[in-house]
């Protein structure tokens, strides 16, 4: 599923060639919300923003002509607060793919308010923007030599048990640190002394995680992950995810023929109306039948993201958790956020260059 191309006309004056999204990740590389909020909703006010490719540095142009909606990861969203009525001006939807951990007593996120101020910010999003657009995430489990299988089920309790009526849902990752040679990297060098989660640790996690869940009724997702779980009513996620983007902006016709989504009004299952195996029911007398698959092929094998245009650079969030894949090094990241603060408004995240 390939985005339109349009023409728009960059800061400089010059005409360039630019990719116009309808779904706009903001983003799995970067915190945007935490510390980029500012530079976002401005370059929203301009219509486009820069992007550098990591992998070739080549930069390209991301129109915000078409946008219909915005996915936001953050572990600090609290600064989209007041920009959030820009979005409705817009007739633009979000939702926030919230990582909302409890690491403070091991300190694996310094830079990360504290949890109760987190925990209000949640509540605060979703007052505003309705029940649904805010997802917990616990992302990512690590153990280590002083947090166990057991001490991350309690960290997970008393965040649901704060959070109960607020959401609907627990989205969660196991620390892949073999694969993620930054992961690996960076946890030595902040001398964590961590353990890899085994399958034996995994159905622990899971097991105690559907124990929990019988007092909640949350949905509980894994992301990325090849284990299967669902013997524990656990499924495989879809972070930037059709059908939850569906049910808050169904009435969207636009988006919906692009997601291949149809909104099917009718009159009733007590008159008669069978609903197809797999479909979303809205209401008593609505559902969302979805017609064709939109993942992202782009991304990791076990990842259920749908097509989006992920709008973040790596190396780049302040945050400086200890564990972090998106940053080679604190030391870049600071330097790089350093260099935002110069120019904060260009059209590219990190001013005129990232290292």
């Amino acid at each position: 599923m390939a985005w339109d191309k349009v023409k728009l006309t960059r800061d400089n004056g010059e005409v360039v060639d630019a990719q116009a999204p309808l779904i706009i990740s903001a983003s799995r590389s970067t915190d945007i919300p935490a510390f980029y909020a500012d530079w976002f909703f401005h370059r929203l006010e301009k219509g486009y923003s820069a992007w550098t490719n990591p992998f070739n540095g080549v930069q390209s142009y991301v129109s915000y002509e078409k946008t219909r909606f915005i996915v936001f990861w953050s572990k600090n969203p609290r600064p989209l607060i007041p920009y959030l009525h820009i979005l409705k001006e817009k007739h633009i939807n979000c939702y926030i793919q919230f990582t909302l951990n409890d690491y403070e007593k091991e300190g694996l996120e310094k830079g990360v308010p504290k949890l109760e101020e987190r925990i209000d910010t949640f509540k605060q999003l979703v007052r505003l923007l309705g029940k649904g657009h805010v997802v917990w995430r616990f992302d990512p489990l690590v153990l280590t030599d002083t947090i166990h299988v057991s001490d991350l089920l309690e960290k997970i309790r008393k965040i649901g048990d704060a959070l109960y009526g607020y959401t609907e849902k627990l989205v969660f990752s196991f620390a892949d640190i073999t694969e993620y040679k930054k992961v690996k990297k960076n946890l030595e060098l902040n001398n964590i002394h961590y353990e890899v989660f085994t399958a034996e640790t995994m159905h622990e996690m899971a097991s105690g995680l559907a124990e929990l869940n019988k007092k909640w009724n949350y949905q509980l997702a894994t992301c990325g992950e090849k284990i299967p779980l669902e013997q524990y009513g656990i499924l495989h996620n879809r972070c930037v995810d059709d059908m939850l983007i569906a049910k808050i902006a169904h009435n969207d016709t636009v988006l919906m023929n692009f997601l291949g989504i149809e909104v099917v009004s009718h009159f009733g299952k007590e008159f008669g109306t069978i609903i197809p195996e797999g479909a979303v029911e809205l209401s008593d007398t609505l559902y969302l039948n979805k017609k064709r698959d939109n993942k992202d092929k782009g991304q990791r094998q076990f990842c259920g993201c749908i097509v989006s245009k992920d709008i973040g650079q790596y190396n780049t969030c302040p945050h400086l958790c200890e564990y972090c894949y998106a940053n080679a090094s604190k030391t870049v990241a600071v330097k790089n956020w350093k260099k935002h603060k110069l120019d904060p408004y260009n059209e590219n995240i990190l001013g005129k260059g990232i290292e």
